[in-house]
Protein backbone atom coordinates (compact mmCIF):
# COMPACT_ATOMS: atom_id res chain seq x y z
CA UNK A 1 0.00 0.00 0.00
CA UNK A 2 1.80 3.51 -0.74
CA UNK A 3 2.72 6.01 2.20
CA UNK A 4 -0.66 7.64 1.41
CA UNK A 5 -3.71 5.49 0.60
CA UNK A 6 -6.00 5.99 -2.34
CA UNK A 7 -9.74 6.46 -0.73
CA UNK A 8 -12.47 6.42 -3.67
CA UNK A 9 -16.01 7.84 -2.89
CA UNK A 10 -18.72 6.89 -4.71
CA UNK A 11 -21.84 8.82 -4.43
CA UNK A 12 -25.00 7.48 -6.06
CA UNK A 13 -26.54 10.60 -7.69
CA UNK A 14 -30.47 9.10 -6.97
CA UNK A 15 -31.04 12.12 -4.63
CA UNK A 16 -28.68 15.05 -3.42
CA UNK A 17 -28.35 13.13 0.13
CA UNK A 18 -26.56 10.25 -1.78
CA UNK A 19 -23.91 12.71 -2.59
CA UNK A 20 -23.91 14.96 0.47
CA UNK A 21 -22.69 12.66 2.37
CA UNK A 22 -19.43 11.12 0.19
CA UNK A 23 -18.53 15.03 -0.45
CA UNK A 24 -18.82 15.77 3.02
CA UNK A 25 -16.54 12.64 4.13
CA UNK A 26 -14.27 13.19 1.06
CA UNK A 27 -13.75 16.66 2.67
CA UNK A 28 -13.09 16.01 5.90
CA UNK A 29 -10.08 13.85 5.69
CA UNK A 30 -6.61 15.12 5.50
CA UNK A 31 -5.16 15.86 1.92
CA UNK A 32 -1.56 14.90 3.43
CA UNK A 33 -2.77 11.65 4.70
CA UNK A 34 -4.71 10.24 2.14
CA UNK A 35 -5.53 10.87 -2.03
CA UNK A 36 -8.86 11.76 -2.28
CA UNK A 37 -10.84 10.74 -5.10
CA UNK A 38 -15.03 10.78 -5.59
CA UNK A 39 -17.25 9.17 -8.36
CA UNK A 40 -20.86 10.35 -9.39
CA UNK A 41 -22.62 11.53 -12.50
CA UNK A 42 -21.31 14.72 -13.77
CA UNK A 43 -24.51 17.34 -13.04
CA UNK A 44 -24.09 16.31 -9.21
CA UNK A 45 -20.59 17.84 -9.68
CA UNK A 46 -21.86 21.60 -8.47
CA UNK A 47 -22.66 19.77 -5.06
CA UNK A 48 -18.88 18.60 -4.60
CA UNK A 49 -16.94 21.69 -3.53
CA UNK A 50 -13.62 21.73 -3.47
CA UNK A 51 -13.31 18.27 -4.23
CA UNK A 52 -15.14 18.79 -7.62
CA UNK A 53 -11.64 18.87 -8.41
CA UNK A 54 -10.44 15.37 -7.91
CA UNK A 55 -14.05 14.26 -9.22
CA UNK A 56 -14.59 11.14 -12.06
CA UNK A 57 -17.46 10.60 -13.72
CA UNK A 58 -19.54 7.62 -12.98
CA UNK A 59 -23.21 6.77 -14.26
CA UNK A 60 -26.18 6.79 -12.15
CA UNK A 61 -29.70 6.13 -12.81
CA UNK A 62 -31.82 9.34 -13.62
CA UNK A 63 -32.79 10.71 -10.22
CA UNK A 64 -36.72 11.03 -12.22
CA UNK A 65 -36.85 7.86 -12.64
CA UNK A 66 -35.36 6.69 -8.75
CA UNK A 67 -38.56 8.80 -7.95
CA UNK A 68 -41.11 7.83 -10.05
CA UNK A 69 -40.07 3.87 -8.80
CA UNK A 70 -39.75 4.98 -5.37
CA UNK A 71 -43.19 6.35 -5.30
CA UNK A 72 -44.56 3.80 -7.32
CA UNK A 73 -43.34 0.99 -4.41
CA UNK A 74 -41.57 -0.15 -7.42
CA UNK A 75 -37.83 -2.10 -7.37
CA UNK A 76 -35.68 1.58 -8.02
CA UNK A 77 -32.94 -1.02 -10.06
CA UNK A 78 -33.28 -2.89 -12.41
CA UNK A 79 -31.16 -6.38 -12.95
CA UNK A 80 -29.77 -5.02 -15.97
CA UNK A 81 -29.25 -1.81 -14.31
CA UNK A 82 -27.41 -3.20 -11.79
CA UNK A 83 -25.15 -5.35 -14.37
CA UNK A 84 -24.11 -2.49 -15.49
CA UNK A 85 -23.36 -0.54 -12.58
CA UNK A 86 -20.99 -3.35 -11.54
CA UNK A 87 -19.20 -3.20 -14.93
CA UNK A 88 -18.81 0.91 -14.51
CA UNK A 89 -17.70 0.02 -10.90
CA UNK A 90 -15.10 -2.51 -12.11
CA UNK A 91 -13.53 0.37 -14.86
CA UNK A 92 -13.24 2.89 -12.37
CA UNK A 93 -11.03 0.38 -9.66
CA UNK A 94 -9.29 -0.80 -12.78
CA UNK A 95 -8.27 2.67 -13.65
CA UNK A 96 -7.74 4.44 -10.31
CA UNK A 97 -6.73 1.16 -8.04
CA UNK A 98 -8.01 2.52 -4.66
CA UNK A 99 -6.97 1.23 -1.41
CA UNK A 100 -10.43 1.65 -0.39
CA UNK A 101 -13.72 2.42 -1.46
CA UNK A 102 -16.52 4.49 0.49
CA UNK A 103 -20.15 4.27 -0.88
CA UNK A 104 -23.39 5.83 -0.26
CA UNK A 105 -26.76 3.80 -1.57
CA UNK A 106 -24.30 2.31 -4.36
CA UNK A 107 -25.95 -1.11 -4.09
CA UNK A 108 -23.70 -2.61 -6.79
CA UNK A 109 -20.34 -2.19 -4.61
CA UNK A 110 -21.27 -5.15 -2.53
CA UNK A 111 -20.71 -7.04 -5.80
CA UNK A 112 -18.00 -5.05 -7.51
CA UNK A 113 -15.85 -4.45 -4.53
CA UNK A 114 -15.57 -8.04 -3.48
CA UNK A 115 -14.93 -9.30 -7.67
CA UNK A 116 -11.85 -6.65 -7.30
CA UNK A 117 -10.61 -7.16 -3.66
CA UNK A 118 -11.16 -3.62 -2.36
CA UNK A 119 -12.07 -3.32 1.37
CA UNK A 120 -15.53 -1.69 0.76
CA UNK A 121 -16.83 0.78 3.58
CA UNK A 122 -20.82 1.65 3.37
CA UNK A 123 -22.24 4.59 4.50
CA UNK A 124 -25.96 4.43 5.52
CA UNK A 125 -28.56 4.93 8.20
CA UNK A 126 -29.15 3.24 11.46
CA UNK A 127 -32.90 2.40 11.03
CA UNK A 128 -31.92 0.40 7.79
CA UNK A 129 -29.45 -1.77 9.68
CA UNK A 130 -30.60 -5.65 9.98
CA UNK A 131 -29.49 -5.03 14.16
CA UNK A 132 -31.51 -1.74 14.38
CA UNK A 133 -33.41 -1.70 17.69
CA UNK A 134 -36.79 -0.98 16.63
CA UNK A 135 -37.44 -3.50 13.06
CA UNK A 136 -41.21 -2.53 12.31
CA UNK A 137 -41.54 -0.55 9.09
CA UNK A 138 -43.96 1.55 8.29
CA UNK A 139 -46.36 2.22 5.25
CA UNK A 140 -44.77 4.48 2.71
CA UNK A 141 -47.21 6.56 0.66
CA UNK A 142 -47.93 4.47 -2.35
CA UNK A 143 -51.08 5.36 -4.97
CA UNK A 144 -53.98 3.52 -3.29
CA UNK A 145 -52.93 4.65 0.21
CA UNK A 146 -55.07 7.92 0.62
CA UNK A 147 -57.95 5.90 -0.17
CA UNK A 148 -57.72 3.70 2.67
CA UNK A 149 -57.79 3.92 6.23
CA UNK A 150 -54.76 4.04 7.48
CA UNK A 151 -54.42 1.71 10.28
CA UNK A 152 -56.19 -0.81 7.87
CA UNK A 153 -53.89 0.03 5.65
CA UNK A 154 -50.92 -0.57 7.85
CA UNK A 155 -52.25 -3.34 9.14
CA UNK A 156 -52.32 -5.40 5.90
CA UNK A 157 -49.16 -4.30 4.70
CA UNK A 158 -47.59 -5.80 7.73
CA UNK A 159 -48.95 -8.58 6.58
CA UNK A 160 -47.99 -8.78 3.68
CA UNK A 161 -44.87 -7.06 3.83
CA UNK A 162 -42.36 -10.06 2.83
CA UNK A 163 -43.91 -10.97 -0.46
CA UNK A 164 -44.22 -6.75 -0.68
CA UNK A 165 -40.60 -6.71 -0.25
CA UNK A 166 -38.81 -9.45 -1.93
CA UNK A 167 -39.36 -8.15 -5.84
CA UNK A 168 -37.16 -5.29 -4.10
CA UNK A 169 -34.13 -7.14 -2.75
CA UNK A 170 -34.49 -9.70 -6.34
CA UNK A 171 -32.38 -7.63 -8.48
CA UNK A 172 -29.40 -7.85 -6.58
CA UNK A 173 -29.54 -11.19 -4.80
CA UNK A 174 -29.47 -12.26 -8.95
CA UNK A 175 -26.67 -10.45 -9.68
CA UNK A 176 -24.72 -12.01 -6.81
CA UNK A 177 -26.02 -15.24 -8.01
CA UNK A 178 -24.17 -14.88 -11.15
CA UNK A 179 -20.78 -13.51 -9.83
CA UNK A 180 -20.80 -16.42 -7.29
CA UNK A 181 -21.57 -14.41 -3.90
CA UNK A 182 -23.27 -16.09 -1.44
CA UNK A 183 -27.28 -15.12 -1.36
CA UNK A 184 -28.16 -12.43 1.76
CA UNK A 185 -31.36 -12.90 3.90
CA UNK A 186 -34.11 -11.78 1.88
CA UNK A 187 -34.40 -8.59 3.93
CA UNK A 188 -33.84 -5.31 2.35
CA UNK A 189 -31.87 -3.95 5.66
CA UNK A 190 -29.03 -6.98 4.59
CA UNK A 191 -29.55 -5.46 0.78
CA UNK A 192 -28.95 -2.09 2.28
CA UNK A 193 -25.53 -2.79 4.29
CA UNK A 194 -23.54 -5.56 3.02
CA UNK A 195 -20.27 -3.89 3.11
CA UNK A 196 -17.14 -4.85 4.80
CA UNK A 197 -17.79 -2.47 7.36
CA UNK A 198 -20.36 -0.27 7.65
CA UNK A 199 -21.01 3.33 9.49
CA UNK A 200 -24.11 5.19 10.25
CA UNK A 201 -24.99 8.73 9.88
CA UNK A 202 -27.30 9.13 12.69
CA UNK A 203 -27.08 9.77 16.39
CA UNK A 204 -27.07 6.69 18.62
CA UNK A 205 -29.02 8.29 21.04
CA UNK A 206 -31.80 8.58 18.85
CA UNK A 207 -31.50 5.38 16.55
CA UNK A 208 -29.73 2.39 18.80
CA UNK A 209 -28.22 -0.82 17.65
CA UNK A 210 -28.64 -3.80 19.36
CA UNK A 211 -26.57 -6.51 18.80
CA UNK A 212 -24.62 -5.04 15.74
CA UNK A 213 -21.28 -6.56 15.24
CA UNK A 214 -18.08 -5.01 15.58
CA UNK A 215 -17.68 -3.72 11.64
CA UNK A 216 -21.16 -2.12 12.23
CA UNK A 217 -21.26 1.38 13.99
CA UNK A 218 -22.52 4.54 14.52
CA UNK A 219 -20.22 7.37 12.84
CA UNK A 220 -23.00 10.45 13.55
CA UNK A 221 -24.30 12.80 11.79
CA UNK A 222 -22.58 14.10 8.77
CA UNK A 223 -23.19 18.07 8.30
CA UNK A 224 -23.18 19.37 4.68
CA UNK A 225 -24.76 22.31 2.83
CA UNK A 226 -24.38 23.48 -0.39
CA UNK A 227 -21.14 25.24 -1.81
CA UNK A 228 -22.88 27.77 -3.20
CA UNK A 229 -23.68 31.51 -2.76
CA UNK A 230 -26.38 33.15 -0.72
CA UNK A 231 -28.90 34.51 -2.16
CA UNK A 232 -29.29 38.59 -2.25
CA UNK A 233 -32.02 38.62 -0.16
CA UNK A 234 -30.47 36.69 2.61
CA UNK A 235 -28.88 40.08 4.06
CA UNK A 236 -32.03 41.42 4.16
CA UNK A 237 -33.91 39.42 6.12
CA UNK A 238 -35.31 40.95 9.28
CA UNK A 239 -32.85 40.21 12.22
CA UNK A 240 -36.04 39.52 14.86
CA UNK A 241 -37.99 37.44 12.53
CA UNK A 242 -39.78 34.82 13.51
CA UNK A 243 -39.16 32.39 10.69
CA UNK A 244 -39.69 28.85 9.95
CA UNK A 245 -37.52 26.61 7.05
CA UNK A 246 -39.06 25.12 4.32
CA UNK A 247 -37.59 22.51 2.16
CA UNK A 248 -38.68 19.01 0.51
CA UNK A 249 -35.26 18.32 -0.57
CA UNK A 250 -34.52 16.48 -3.77
CA UNK A 251 -37.16 13.60 -2.42
CA UNK A 252 -39.91 15.43 -0.67
CA UNK A 253 -43.29 16.36 -2.37
CA UNK A 254 -42.29 19.75 -4.40
CA UNK A 255 -46.13 20.53 -4.76
CA UNK A 256 -47.07 20.89 -1.68
CA UNK A 257 -45.08 24.07 -0.91
CA UNK A 258 -47.78 26.94 -1.60
CA UNK A 259 -50.11 24.75 1.09
CA UNK A 260 -47.06 24.41 3.63
CA UNK A 261 -46.08 28.44 3.37
CA UNK A 262 -50.26 29.00 3.50
CA UNK A 263 -50.30 27.28 6.91
CA UNK A 264 -47.26 28.74 8.61
CA UNK A 265 -48.30 32.17 7.22
CA UNK A 266 -51.21 31.75 8.91
CA UNK A 267 -49.16 31.21 12.31
CA UNK A 268 -47.56 34.79 11.69
CA UNK A 269 -44.42 33.16 10.50
CA UNK A 270 -41.91 34.28 7.69
CA UNK A 271 -40.92 31.40 5.64
CA UNK A 272 -37.42 30.81 4.08
CA UNK A 273 -37.65 28.19 0.73
CA UNK A 274 -35.28 26.38 -0.71
CA UNK A 275 -36.86 24.31 -3.75
CA UNK A 276 -33.80 22.47 -4.33
CA UNK A 277 -33.99 23.26 -7.98
CA UNK A 278 -37.18 22.23 -9.08
CA UNK A 279 -39.29 25.44 -10.20
CA UNK A 280 -41.24 27.92 -7.62
CA UNK A 281 -44.61 26.88 -7.49
CA UNK A 282 -46.56 29.66 -9.46
CA UNK A 283 -48.70 31.11 -6.80
CA UNK A 284 -45.26 31.70 -4.69
CA UNK A 285 -43.32 33.29 -7.19
CA UNK A 286 -45.54 36.14 -7.72
CA UNK A 287 -44.73 38.47 -10.38
CA UNK A 288 -41.14 39.28 -11.74
CA UNK A 289 -39.83 36.58 -8.87
CA UNK A 290 -37.06 34.65 -10.26
CA UNK A 291 -34.60 32.13 -8.83
CA UNK A 292 -32.56 33.23 -5.64
CA UNK A 293 -35.36 36.15 -5.09
CA UNK A 294 -37.66 37.27 -2.48
CA UNK A 295 -40.77 36.56 -3.11
CA UNK A 296 -42.53 39.43 -0.88
CA UNK A 297 -45.17 38.67 1.72
CA UNK A 298 -42.87 37.39 4.03
CA UNK A 299 -41.35 34.34 2.15
CA UNK A 300 -38.39 34.44 0.83
CA UNK A 301 -36.92 31.48 -1.79
CA UNK A 302 -33.65 30.09 -3.62
CA UNK A 303 -32.91 27.28 -5.27
CA UNK A 304 -30.97 25.73 -2.50
CA UNK A 305 -30.20 27.37 0.69
CA UNK A 306 -27.30 26.78 3.28
CA UNK A 307 -29.29 24.64 5.66
CA UNK A 308 -27.28 24.83 8.57
CA UNK A 309 -27.60 28.81 8.31
CA UNK A 310 -31.27 28.63 7.93
CA UNK A 311 -31.82 26.47 10.32
CA UNK A 312 -30.10 28.40 12.58
CA UNK A 313 -32.60 31.47 11.88
CA UNK A 314 -35.74 29.28 12.33
CA UNK A 315 -37.96 28.37 15.01
CA UNK A 316 -39.26 25.52 13.30
CA UNK A 317 -37.79 23.55 9.80
CA UNK A 318 -40.28 21.89 7.73
CA UNK A 319 -38.64 18.87 5.63
CA UNK A 320 -39.31 15.84 4.06
CA UNK A 321 -38.32 13.85 6.76
CA UNK A 322 -35.01 12.69 5.81
CA UNK A 323 -32.00 12.88 7.98
CA UNK A 324 -30.29 15.47 5.77
CA UNK A 325 -31.86 18.56 6.29
CA UNK A 326 -33.54 17.13 10.04
CA UNK A 327 -30.22 17.02 11.16
CA UNK A 328 -29.54 20.15 10.35
CA UNK A 329 -32.59 21.36 12.64
CA UNK A 330 -31.25 19.35 15.16
CA UNK A 331 -28.00 20.78 15.58
CA UNK A 332 -29.57 24.26 15.90
CA UNK A 333 -32.35 23.27 18.26
CA UNK A 334 -35.13 23.29 16.01
CA UNK A 335 -38.21 21.34 15.77
CA UNK A 336 -38.82 19.29 12.89
CA UNK A 337 -42.15 18.83 10.81
CA UNK A 338 -41.69 15.90 9.13
CA UNK A 339 -43.99 15.52 5.41
CA UNK A 340 -42.94 12.39 4.44
CA UNK A 341 -43.59 10.14 1.68
CA UNK A 342 -41.21 6.81 1.58
CA UNK A 343 -39.93 4.86 3.93
CA UNK A 344 -36.89 5.87 4.77
CA UNK A 345 -38.35 9.52 5.71
CA UNK A 346 -40.96 7.64 8.29
CA UNK A 347 -38.61 5.72 9.61
CA UNK A 348 -36.06 9.00 10.22
CA UNK A 349 -39.17 10.81 11.57
CA UNK A 350 -40.11 8.07 14.02
CA UNK A 351 -37.14 7.84 15.99
CA UNK A 352 -37.43 12.10 16.40
CA UNK A 353 -40.67 11.91 17.48
CA UNK A 354 -40.10 9.30 20.15
CA UNK A 355 -37.64 12.08 21.52
CA UNK A 356 -39.70 14.90 21.53
CA UNK A 357 -37.51 16.49 18.62
CA UNK A 358 -40.13 16.63 15.66
CA UNK A 359 -43.53 14.91 13.96
CA UNK A 360 -43.91 13.97 11.00
CA UNK A 361 -47.30 14.00 8.32
CA UNK A 362 -48.29 11.71 5.64
CA UNK A 363 -47.80 13.64 2.38
CA UNK A 364 -50.91 11.44 1.31
CA UNK A 365 -52.84 13.18 3.93
CA UNK A 366 -51.74 16.76 3.84
CA UNK A 367 -54.32 19.82 4.62
CA UNK A 368 -53.87 23.51 5.58
CA UNK A 369 -56.17 22.18 9.15
CA UNK A 370 -52.97 19.17 9.80
CA UNK A 371 -49.95 21.21 8.83
CA UNK A 372 -51.07 24.87 11.11
CA UNK A 373 -52.17 21.70 14.36
CA UNK A 374 -48.70 20.12 13.84
CA UNK A 375 -46.60 23.27 12.99
CA UNK A 376 -48.52 24.87 16.26
CA UNK A 377 -47.48 21.97 18.65
CA UNK A 378 -43.84 22.04 17.97
CA UNK A 379 -43.99 25.53 18.31
CA UNK A 380 -45.66 25.97 21.75
CA UNK A 381 -43.38 23.12 23.08
CA UNK A 382 -40.32 23.53 24.87
CA UNK A 383 -37.51 24.18 22.07
CA UNK A 384 -34.95 21.17 22.10
CA UNK A 385 -31.45 21.46 23.21
CA UNK A 386 -28.96 22.09 20.29
CA UNK A 387 -26.98 18.18 19.44
CA UNK A 388 -23.76 19.03 18.92
CA UNK A 389 -21.12 16.35 17.57
CA UNK A 390 -17.12 16.08 17.63
CA UNK A 391 -15.62 17.13 14.46
CA UNK A 392 -16.17 14.97 11.32
CA UNK A 393 -12.67 14.36 10.83
CA UNK A 394 -12.07 12.93 14.04
CA UNK A 395 -15.31 10.28 13.93
CA UNK A 396 -14.41 9.39 10.52
CA UNK A 397 -11.09 9.05 10.17
CA UNK A 398 -10.33 5.56 12.67
CA UNK A 399 -13.23 3.54 10.67
CA UNK A 400 -11.04 4.12 7.65
CA UNK A 401 -8.20 3.10 9.74
CA UNK A 402 -9.55 0.46 10.65
CA UNK A 403 -10.67 -1.42 7.53
CA UNK A 404 -7.38 -0.28 6.00
CA UNK A 405 -5.78 -2.03 8.85
CA UNK A 406 -7.78 -4.78 8.91
CA UNK A 407 -6.60 -5.55 5.12
CA UNK A 408 -3.23 -5.40 5.62
CA UNK A 409 -0.89 -8.07 4.94
CA UNK A 410 -0.59 -10.52 8.35
CA UNK A 411 -3.30 -8.53 9.62
CA UNK A 412 -5.77 -11.14 11.74
CA UNK A 413 -8.70 -11.83 10.10
CA UNK A 414 -11.90 -9.47 11.16
CA UNK A 415 -15.06 -11.15 12.57
CA UNK A 416 -17.38 -11.97 9.69
CA UNK A 417 -20.66 -10.13 9.59
CA UNK A 418 -23.56 -12.62 10.03
CA UNK A 419 -25.28 -12.63 6.43
CA UNK A 420 -22.84 -11.22 4.97
CA UNK A 421 -21.05 -11.78 1.30
CA UNK A 422 -19.13 -15.31 1.15
CA UNK A 423 -16.03 -14.25 -1.14
CA UNK A 424 -16.22 -16.04 -4.41
CA UNK A 425 -13.71 -18.81 -5.69
CA UNK A 426 -12.93 -16.90 -8.38
CA UNK A 427 -15.01 -13.58 -10.00
CA UNK A 428 -17.30 -14.78 -12.85
CA UNK A 429 -17.32 -13.93 -15.92
CA UNK A 430 -19.40 -10.31 -16.13
CA UNK A 431 -23.22 -11.19 -17.52
CA UNK A 432 -24.25 -9.29 -20.29
CA UNK A 433 -27.49 -7.53 -19.72
CA UNK A 434 -30.58 -8.24 -21.49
Amino acid sequence: MPSRPRILFVAEAVTLAHVARPAALAACLDAAAYDVRIACAAPAWRFLGEAAARAEPLRSIAAASFAQRLAAGQPVYTLAELRDYVADDLALFARLRPDLVVGDFRLSLAVSARLAGVPYLAVSNAYWSPWAAKRSLPLPVLPWTRWVPLALAQRGFDLVRPLVLAPHCRPLQRLRREHGLAPLPPDLRHIYTDADRVVYADDAALFPLRDAPPNHQHLGPVPWSPPLPLPPWWAELPPAADLAYVTMGSSGPAPALPLLVDALRGLGLGVLVATAGAPLPARLAGPGAGPGQGVGAGVWAADYLPGELAAARARLVVCNGGAPTAQQALAAGAPVLGICSNMDQFLHMRGLAAHGLGSALRADRLSPRRVAAAAAALLAAPRPAARTVPALRERFTPQLEALLAANTPGAPATPATPGASAPAPAPAAPVAAH
